[in-house]
């Protein structure tokens, strides 16, 4: 028989459906050909199989050689079928047994000398295969091997070399097969700059923790060297620690983008991209849809400094994410779906030169100026913004004292203690109350609603802003300890709240 069939797996998105490899030879004049949707990096596995068979001692066979990728609509890309391409073409030809392949799934590339080179996505595709039941065994390059098994039940055997998968199936001896891998997970806590090292700033810095303890997003705003940075940098380490699921779902979105590394390990992520960024490196996008920022910075922060200085349009794709946590990416012939639940912290100056507000005087910025500079950030997404804070300049005396401000560690443990109030109370954290939630669980007492009431008719708020308000409320009642809601917590989010053009 000429015809050998293995499984491997595509991406498309988050997920990983299953591939059929597909190696028949036939006779009739030499060639190699790949069918089935290759991207061009598919159809250059003819070369590197060649090369790699050739250089791994076994012949390559002079015949008609077809490879078919099945589905046929399904695109497939990168060169994570090299593998199983090889090892059709070995088993197809009687060099290799293939009674056993069937029990495997395969995924990695070859170079030409047949080593084993990392691909992308390998724990979205130990996702899938762990979901999809029956074969749960995963024969992957050993760069790849410590993500891959950190799926529960997924069997991951790593090989170095073509030659080390061949030896595995023919059976030479008890050392020729594979060990299924178990991942070195690190035991030490993640590692974050601290808030210790912040002087002064003592409203930023509770702004940043109320945020914290209820994913809230933030926007600074204050002139240069006031310390926006430097405060943003340490924002994840107030945040409770990471789950399995938020880690497992970070670290399948890194390994999409091939930054996944162990010592990351349940570490929040920190996204900063720079104000040239594009919408599509922002959001996501490309012909084969690959994450962006946002999705990067998945389960953790996303730090947009000097914010009015984006482009307007790449602004305005954060919009629907802050409200949804996921991004869709549409094409013409693809979608994929990526996940975005992020904390945004974003920073600005107040006016285009920086110092309107400051002590020394030295803004010469007209009013036009400074409302044009402002206006750069649209409504819509100022609205989506829970909480805002003007940081003032440090004064020479607070910088020159040795004292250390509040550790992080002190304030995480207040924040973990109002999260789990939160996941007690209704599973989640309070961004991602629902109206009729809200209506329920943050109607604040007699004197907070008048308060509130007050305020929205005097700002104009929208909807939107009423019910961030209340979540915020219901947050800084988290922090206190309270059950009700009452007209201190509303007077503190009522302060946060209030926009740029309302100061």
């Amino acid at each position: 028989m000429s015809l050998a069939v293995l499984k491997s797996r595509a991406l498309a998105g988050m997920e990983a459906p299953e591939v059929s490899v597909e190696v028949h030879l036939a006779n009739g004049l030499p060639g190699f050909a790949i069918v089935g949707l290759p991207e061009t990096e598919v159809k250059e596995a003819r070369d590197r199989v060649r090369a790699a068979i050739q250089n791994g001692g076994f012949d390559m066979p002079q015949r008609r050689i077809t490879v078919n990728l099945a589905p046929a609509d399904l695109p497939k890309e990168s060169g994570r079928f090299d593998l199983p391409i090889a090892l059709g073409i070995l088993a197809a030809s009687h060099q290799i047994p293939a009674n056993d392949l069937d029990q495997y799934e395969f995924a990695g590339e070859l170079s030409l000398s047949g080593a084993l080179r990392p691909i992308r996505g390998s724990l979205a595709m130990s996702f899938a295969m762990q979901r999809g039941g029956g074969r749960c065994q995963f024969i992957l390059p050993l760069a790849n091997a410590d993500e891959a098994a950190l799926v529960s039940g997924a069997a991951i055997y790593p090989a170095e070399t073509l030659l080390q998968v061949c030896a595995h199936f023919a059976a030479t001896g008890p050392d020729c097969a594979l060990l299924r891998h178990q991942p070195a997970l690190l035991e030490q806590l993640p590692c974050y700059p601290d808030f210790s090292d912040v002087k002064g700033q003592s409203e930023a810095k509770r702004v940043l923790e109320v945020a914290a303890a209820g994913n809230h997003s933030v926007l600074l705003v204050g002139p240069p060297g006031t310390g926006k940075t430097m405060l943003a940098t340490r924002f994840a380490g107030l945040l409770p620690p990471m789950t399995d699921q938020e880690a497992l779902e970070s670290a399948a979105v890194q390994s999409l983008c091939g930054l996944f590394s162990m010592e990351y390990w349940k570490r929040r992520p920190f996204r900063a991209p720079h104000h040239t960024s594009s919408g599509v490196a922002l959001v996501g996008g490309g012909s084969i849809p690959r994450p962006g920022e946002i999705s990067r910075a998945h389960a953790g922060v996303l730090f947009l400094d000097e914010l009015p200085e984006f482009d307007r349009r790449v602004l305005e794709v954060l919009r629907e994410p802050l409200e949804s946590g996921r991004v869709t990416i549409s094409r013409a012939a693809r979608q994929a779906e990526f996940p975005a639940r992020f904390q945004l912290i974003a920073a600005m100056n107040p006016c285009p030169c920086g110092y309107h507000g400051h002590a020394s005087g030295k803004c010469h910025c007209t009013p036009d100026q400074i409302q044009n500079y402002q206006g750069r950030i649209s409504g819509p997404l100022l609205d989506r913004i829970d909480m805002q804070v003007e940081l003032g300049s440090v004064s020479p005396e607070v910088l020159s004292a040795n004292l250390e401000g509040e550790a992080s560690a002190t304030i995480a443990v207040r924040v973990a203690l109002a999260h789990e109030r939160q996941l007690a109370r209704q599973h989640k954290s309070n961004q991602y109350l629902t109206p009729r939630e809200i209506d329920r669980l943050c109607k604040p007492d007699a004197a907070g609603e008048m308060l509130l009431r007050g305020s929205m008719s005097k700002f104009q708020w929208s909807a939107r802003a009423y019910h961030r308000v209340l979540r915020v409320a219901r947050t800084i009642a988290d922090l206190a300890g309270a059950r009700q809601i009452a007209w201190a917590h509303v007077s503190e989010a009522i302060q946060y709240r209030r926009a740029l053009k309302e100061r």
